[in-house]
């Protein structure tokens, strides 16, 4: 497991999460779409870690607008 430290604006943050939820939600369509049962099964753990990584990121909103 990595640690990282990123300095981010507010701003930066919230285009960041934007980003990577609409990246997350096309992805549904590519899987649907895709015959290689191999590529489907990469891009669903692919979306498995990308909603982790949302998750960790959203858990930070409050900490900067509460």
């Amino acid at each position: 497991m990595l640690k990282l430290e990123l300095q981010l604006s507010e701003q930066d943050l919230k285009y960041t999460l934007d980003a990577l939820q609409t990246y997350v939600s096309e992805m549904s369509s590519e899987i649907a779409d895709t015959d290689s049962q191999d590529f489907r099964d990469d891009l669903k753990h692919k979306r498995i870690s990308i909603y982790r990584v949302i998750e960790q990121l959203k858990n930070y909103l409050p900490q900067i607008t509460g």
